[in-house]
């Protein structure tokens, strides 16, 4: 995927959309293209290579393992980075000694080190491509942009070719987000009203509402919201989807073998069921030991395989069409519990069971620390790519990508490009439980959170975002919206104004002389109202994804 351009209409577009604008945009336009595959020849920088442009890598000595282990490293020599300002870097990176490692590319400055800020699984013999990016707490007179094997610190030689790291400030990041939301997750409508005979009518009052948004944006919920009225209110006016918390999970479901207890999940279905909110499956199997039953956990061979197949069939038979996801494989990045168990197929059996037992499911796997931090050699990007790839190789016919985004301090670039590198496998991607690290004030909190949501919404690849945001009388699992009188903290009142500010206000206007009237929403269901003179009409539409113009008849 890749927008390199805007097009000619992008300043009547956003003025229209209501994006303030004194000119047109002539700043740096945000690169999305990315690439998985290893190639012979690498492509050419983007952004023809930004501040980096001529520039090229110096080979520098380190040592390690106190001093008896020396080594070298290119490295990018940098002037005058500025607090604040957003950088996006790339380069193609080729090995020679070993036949792949974990590349990992990190910033020194005068006073702190970034030791990830993007990372690229590199393999001998050909180019691979690493995209990340960071912002900086202080301003850097000299840096080092440096790239080293993330494995250990064993002196292999690596090759960087076509570097780029082109700087944002926060305003240039900000309209290039606008401008996907407005691309995205808008289209324009023209309605045409005339009489009977097909005659237009100039001056016609025309209102509509959107009355439901296209867009997945929802929360967990547990079974707190179970017989809380006032909870049920807050969670229906804001959401549109939700999750279970824990409701679902095996430990929950079946705590002793044979003893199945579906009771609070059926009743937190029939809750989002009446409010007609769409509900995520989470999870059928957790590869975490410690959140498997402890039945499960003492059973091998024949008598585990017997059990994790009643699983999937009690699980999805029972709730066949309900869920529009299951997260099949919860975290098996970082843990293998049933591969440990079953052998290394275990997975792939999951996903072909689950998928026969409800063909309409997207199928999830569900992980952590993908683009929320590049540190976790278990789940870097390209780690989860490869095993999304073996499972479709195996014969997965239906796959998403769920990222769980629990974030501390997010890292704005990197988690675009990581972003940018899960779009190329073109599959359903997902923020799945958002939240920010309790560690953090609430304020600051807050603060993230609204980072984070922004950088979701405005990646075109992101078709849907879930928080982490169950409320319990002692708290949430990290960060909570309300307090216990439903009261918004600040994370909440970020969650209300960008909710209001994703969905189209009420539109008042009148048809002009071709019996028309113009204007661009937000994608979703809409009511219109027509009035002229003593008569009016009323009439539904849906704006849905399309580049064309969405037009829309009603007849007087």
């Amino acid at each position: 995927m890749k927008v390199t351009s805007f097009s000619s209409k992008f300043l009547l577009f956003s003025i229209l959309a209501g994006v303030s604008l004194a000119t047109s945009y002539d700043g740096p336009l945000y690169d999305f293209t990315a690439y998985t595959e290893c190639r012979e020849i690498p492509e050419k920088p983007l952004y023809n290579g930004g501040i980096l442009n001529d520039e090229y890598p110096e080979n520098l000595n380190f040592t390690a393992n106190s001093a008896t282990i020396a080594y070298s490293t290119p490295a990018f020599i940098l002037h005058n980075l500025s607090k604040g300002t957003i950088y996006c870097f790339s380069a193609w990176i080729k090995i020679q000694g070993v036949y792949s490692a974990l590349i990992r590319a990190s910033l020194k400055t005068e006073n702190t080190t970034y030791n990830c800020i993007g990372t690229v699984l590199a393999k001998s013999g050909c180019w691979s491509f690493l995209k990340g990016g960071f912002t900086l707490d202080s301003p850097s007179d000299l840096s080092l942009l440096l790239f080293k094997n993330a494995g250990d610190d064993k002196d292999i030689n690596v090759e960087i070719t076509s570097a780029s790291l082109q700087p944002f400030t926060d305003q240039q990041w900000r309209i290039n987000q606008q401008y996907i939301i407005n691309t995205e997750r808008k289209r324009a409508v023209t309605i045409h009203v005339s009489d009977e005979h097909g005659d237009r009518i100039e001056d016609a009052a025309i209102t509509l509402e959107q009355v439901s948004k296209d867009f997945p944006f929802g929360s967990a919920i547990a079974s707190t919201i179970l017989g809380n009225s006032p909870y049920q209110k807050w969670f229906v006016e804001r959401f549109n989807a939700a999750v279970f918390e824990n409701e679902l999970k095996w430990y929950a479901t079946e705590p002793e073998q044979g003893k199945l207890n579906y009771t609070l999940a059926d009743q937190m279905l029939e809750f989002v069921r009446a409010n007609k909110i769409i509900t995520r499956g989470h999870n059928i199997f957790w590869e975490d030991p410690k959140y498997t039953p402890a039945w499960v956990r003492n059973l091998t061979g024949g008598d585990l395989q017997l059990a994790v197949n009643s699983r999937i069939q009690s699980l999805m038979s029972k709730y066949r069409e309900e869920f529009i996801h299951w997260d099949v494989s919860n975290e098996m990045l970082h843990f293998d519990f049933y591969e440990q168990k079953l052998g290394p197929n275990a997975t792939l059996h999951f996903y072909e069971t689950a998928h026969q037992a409800d063909p309409l499911a997207t199928l999830f796997m569900n992980e952590f620390n993908v683009v929320e931090t590049c540190s976790d050699v278990n789940s870097t990007v390209d780690t989860y790519i490869s095993i999304l790839e073996e499972l479709k190789g195996g014969g997965v016919s239906m796959d998403g990508i769920g990222l769980e985004s629990h974030f501390t301090i997010p890292n704005l670039p990197l988690m675009r490009a990581i972003l940018d590198k899960l779009a190329t496998l073109e599959l359903p991607i997902w923020l799945t439980e958002v939240d920010i690290s309790s560690k953090l004030d609430k304020q600051t909190q807050a603060i993230y959170l609204e980072q984070v949501l922004r950088e979701g919404f405005s990646h075109p690849s992101v078709n849907g975002i879930m928080l982490w945001t169950a409320l319990h009388p002692k708290g949430c699992y990290q960060m909570c919206l309300t307090d216990n009188n439903l009261q918004n903290l600040p994370a909440g009142d970020v969650v209300d104004k960008l909710l209001k500010e994703w969905q189209t206000g009420e539109v008042i206007g009148q048809s002009d002389d071709h019996g028309s009237y113009s204007f661009y929403g937000f994608l979703g269901e809409y009511k219109v109202s027509v009035t002229y003179g003593n008569r009016t009409a009323n009439s539904t539409f849906s704006l849905c994804r399309g580049e064309e113009t969405k037009h829309v008849g009603i007849i007087l």
